[in-house]
C-alpha cells in the first residue's frame, strides 16, 4: 500500500524539464531595455552644446537680475544736509471769511470761486434802503439843530448886549440855552454819522489781494453776523478769500524727531504732485502743546516765493536742514 502511494507521488522524467521558449523571451527583453538605456545615456556633441547655451541663458538672466536688483536699490541720500524728512499739507496761512455786521439781505455778489480780487475791491452789496431813509431823518435833524444853535446864540448877542439893563439870570439862562444847543447840535450829528457807518457796512470790500476760496452766498439771501442755531438759519459768512501767496506747510512731527526742529531753520519743499520742484522755506511756528493721542507736535514752515504750483490742501515733502 505504501509503495502504491509512492509511485503515485513519482514526478515522471518527461516533466521534469521547463519549457525554454519563455526563458530566452525574458532575455531578449533584457537586453533590449539595457541597449535604449545605453543609447540615451551616451554623451552626444549636440547634448554639449545644448548645455552650453543653457548655461549662457541662466548666466544673462542671472547678470539681468543682478542688474535689476542694483536699479531697484533705494539711492542713498543725496544731501548730507538733511536732519529730518516729514510729509505734511499746504495750508493758506490765512484763511478769511467775511461777515456782515448787521442783520441784512444780499443784494448784489460780484465774485466767484477761483476769482482775483484786490484789497478794497468791492465784492458784495447789502441792502441799505432802510438806511438811507435813517440818513435823510439825521439830515433833517442836524438841520433843526443848527436852526436851534443860531437862535440860542442871537438871544445870548441880544442879552451880552443888553447886560446893564437885564438882570443876572436872563444872562445865565441864554449862556445855558447855547451851550445846549451846540450840545443838540452834536448829539444828532453823532447819530447821522452812525447811519453813514452802517451805510458804509452795506458795502463789503476785500481786505487782503488774493483768491475767492468760496462762495458762501447768493443774492436776495439773508445773511446775520451771528448763528440762531439750527440748519436752516441765515447764513453768518459772505465769502471766503486767502492770498495764494503766503502759503505755508502743516506738519505733525513725532515727538522722537522734536529736537531737531527750531524757528527759523531752514527747510526745503517740495510738493507731492511735483517732486521735481523745490522751494525754500522756514519753520514759521512749532505748537506750544502737543498731540497726547498722536505723540506729535504740529510744526508750521512757510514757503518762500510759492508759485502756481502750490495747491492748498495737497500733500507736500519737508526736508529739514542743519544749517
Amino acid at each position: 500500500m505504501n509503495a502504491d502511494k509512492l509511485n503515485q507521488l513519482r514526478i515522471e522524467s518527461d516533466k521534469k524539464q521547463r519549457p525554454q521558449g519563455a526563458f530566452w523571451t525574458i532575455i531578449i527583453v533584457v537586453l533590449a531595455i539595457t541597449a535604449i538605456a545605453v543609447f540615451f545615456a551616451w554623451p552626444r556633441a549636440k547634448d554639449s552644446r545644448r548645455q552650453l547655451a543653457s548655461a549662457a541663458t541662466n548666466s544673462a538672466a542671472s547678470s539681468s537680475a543682478t542688474a535689476d536688483s542694483t536699479t531697484n536699490a533705494p539711492a542713498p541720500p543725496v544731501d548730507d544736509n538733511v536732519v529730518l524728512t516729514v510729509s505734511g499739507y499746504i495750508i493758506n496761512r490765512q484763511r478769511i471769511e467775511l461777515s456782515p455786521r448787521f442783520m441784512g439781505v444780499v443784494t448784489w455778489i460780484g465774485v466767484k470761486k477761483g476769482d482775483v480780487v484786490t484789497n478794497g475791491q468791492v465784492v458784495v452789496l447789502l441792502d441799505d434802503s432802510e438806511y438811507k431813509a435813517h440818513l435823510a431823518q439825521a439830515d433833517g435833524d442836524v438841520a433843526s439843530a443848527k436852526a436851534n444853535l443860531d437862535k440860542a446864540q442871537l438871544d445870548f448877542d441880544r442879552v451880552n448886549q443888553l447886560s446893564t439893563i437885564q438882570s443876572k439870570q436872563e444872562q445865565d439862562d441864554a449862556r445855558m440855552a447855547l451851550e445846549a444847543a451846540h450840545a443838540q447840535l452834536k448829539s444828532v450829528e453823532g447819530a447821522r454819522q452812525v447811519i453813514m457807518t452802517y451805510l458804509d457796512w452795506c458795502t463789503i470790500r476785500s481786505p487782503i489781494n488774493g483768491v475767492i476760496l468760496e462762495k458762501l452766498v447768493e443774492p436776495n439771501e439773508l445773511v446775520t453776523p451771528q448763528s440762531f442755531g439750527g440748519t436752516r438759519g441765515p447764513s453768518t459768512a459772505l465769502i471766503s478769500l486767502a492770498d495764494p501767496k503766503d502759503l505755508q506747510v502743516e506738519i505733525d512731527v513725532n515727538e522722537a524727531d522734536v529736537s531737531k526742529i527750531y524757528l527759523d531753520q531752514k527747510c526745503h519743499v517740495s510738493p507731492e504732485a511735483y517732486p521735481d520742484k523745490t522751494y525754500d522755506g522756514y519753520v514759521a511756528e512749532i505748537a506750544p502743546e502737543a498731540d497726547r493721542a498722536k505723540g506729535t507736535l504740529q510744526i508750521k514752515v512757510q514757503i518762500q516765493d510759492p508759485d502756481k504750483f502750490l495747491t492748498p490742501e495737497l500733500s507736500a515733502k519737508v526736508e529739514f536742514l542743519k544749517k
